[in-house]
């Protein structure tokens, strides 16, 4: 381009020459054009020349693109600075994101998908990423982006960078993220999702409640103090009815997380959840253990207890509201749960008097033994620009972005790094505490359906008691039906 404009202002200077030898023209206007094709020159020579050419590859990079993101419970502004700052870097990429309701998200997902329209990025239920792993891209191990560069103090010139960085590797997960995050998050020595947060599950306590019933002391562990003030706190009516229970216990459908609260049980009685070969074992003794029942089977029967009319500490039933709305409505003195419930409960019962409690742990316990819930941010296999996608959820997740999100969301760090920060932090201090032992344990195809069979086990306990080791095989079997290979 540039050759090509000198060449022309030289046969046109070849030109003016000619007019004004023959006195064609006069001799101030002579002047002007000659004036105006120096200036063409200089141009051409000057400012056409401060600019590198740029290549097919830098063009390609610098192209205008849009990624779809789509995530459930976190709005919009949660993100606002993080996406802000990804653009300032890259400011050729847009980032529309998107909430979807939890009921409607994995049918909308995969409607998507069959069609074709699916989002660049989206979330993952940890539980979930055995089943949407060939709906995802793995995370390549580099990744090549264009940067702007601005150079010069007065004739500022731009210019495209392409940058190649490693990206994130197995090792790093496993080093620099809490100890729930390598098993979801690497798959065959692949990385197919990043965690923003990890979220543990705790003790909620109404203390209005606890006072009235002349509780000093937040139980800590699954002992009889605890079951002295679960009696304590219940009340029941003249025909007999509860209508204030001391913890949502015992039943499965109408109680939060029941799953990870019966999970989590199980594995701090000493359950072996799944074996060494990857066999749903919960329902057996592990080598070496020193009790006659299966830790399973005890834990299930404790659990149970609490739904049971003839124990004496019964205090709740399949017939009474979510355990989630009996806690804001004050009908229940306890509530196990997640960070991400604080904000529903301040939200719906603004005065409730509570306070949030480490989870109850065995007492006697040599460590403490805690549940995870998390998400993973992940690439669609469908996307058309998988390294943008995967380069926008590394820096997303990185330590140095990711605390705006979590201090707007109120959610515990899956960083290592960002812990002992959190740990100053009254509303995640506790929350925090538990992230280098919390663990989750599903890896199987169809978490939902390992679920409900979790439910189904409880519910025939509640029935036929005497028959919990048999209803736990019959789980367990059914449950290494979902695990695939």
């Amino acid at each position: 381009m540039k050759a090509l404009l000198s060449s022309i202002c030289r046969q046109w200077l070849v030109i003016l020459e000619k007019i004004c030898y023959n006195g064609y023209m006069h001799k101030h206007i002579k002047f002007k054009l000659a004036f105006v094709c120096l200036i063409l020159i200089f141009i051409v020579t000057s400012a056409f020349g401060c600019k590198n050419s740029v290549t097919t590859e830098e063009a390609q990079k610098v192209q205008p693109i849009t990624l779809n993101y789509w995530r459930v419970w976190d709005a919009s502004d949660t993100f606002s600075d993080v996406i802000a700052a990804y653009r300032a870097l890259h400011p050729n990429i847009t980032i529309k994101y998107r909430k979807l309701r939890y009921e409607e998200y994995e049918s909308t997902l995969i409607d998507s998908f069959a069609e074709n329209r699916g989002p660049d990025v989206f979330s993952v239920h940890a539980g979930w990423m055995k089943r949407y792993q060939t709906k995802l891209t793995p995370l390549p191990p580099t990744i090549t982006m264009a940067y702007p560069i601005v150079t010069g103090a007065i004739q500022k010139t731009e210019t495209i960078e392409l940058r190649t960085a490693s990206s994130v590797t197995p090792a790093q997960v496993q080093d620099e993220f809490v100890p729930a995050v390598y098993g979801n998050a690497v798959v065959n020595g692949q990385i197919y999702g990043l965690p923003l947060s990890v979220d543990t599950m705790v003790l909620y306590y109404n203390r209005d409640l606890l006072n009235n019933a002349g509780i000093t002391d937040i139980p800590r562990y699954w002992n009889d103090s605890f079951l002295t003030a679960v009696k304590k706190l219940t009340r029941k009516n003249e025909q007999g009815d509860i209508v204030q229970a001391g913890v949502p216990l015992g039943s499965s459908i109408n109680i939060e997380r029941y799953a990870d609260i019966l999970s989590l049980l199980m594995a701090q009685n000493g359950a072996e959840i799944i074996d060494a070969q990857g066999r749903v074992s919960f329902h057996k003794t592990p080598a070496g253990a020193t009790k006659n029942a299966a830790p399973g089977v005890e834990a299930l029967r404790f659990y149970t207890d609490f739904a049971n009319p003839l124990k004496d500490v019964y205090t709740w039933n399949a017939d009474m509201p979510n355990s989630l709305q009996a806690f804001i409505d004050g009908s229940s003195a306890f509530f196990f749960g997640y960070a991400y419930h604080a904000p529903q409960i301040r939200a719906r019962a603004p005065r409730l008097n509570f306070g949030v409690s480490k989870m109850l742990q065995i007492e006697g316990s040599k460590v403490d033994t805690n549940f995870a819930n998390f998400w993973l941010e992940g690439v669609s296999a469908q996307s058309a620009h998988p390294s943008e996608a995967w380069d926008f959820i590394q820096f997303a997740t990185a330590a140095e972005n990711v605390s705006s999100y979590l201090n707007k969301a109120q959610l515990p760090a899956a960083r290592k790094s960002l812990i002992n920060q959190q740990l100053n932090d009254p509303n995640l201090q506790v929350f925090a505490s538990q992230l280098l032992t919390a663990a989750t344990w599903y890896r199987g195809n169809d978490y939902n359906a390992a679920e409900v069979i979790l439910g189904d086990m409880i519910d025939q306990t509640l029935l036929d008691p005497k028959q919990v080791p048999k209803i736990m095989q019959t789980a367990a079997q059914k449950i290494q039906q979902t695990m695939g290979n």
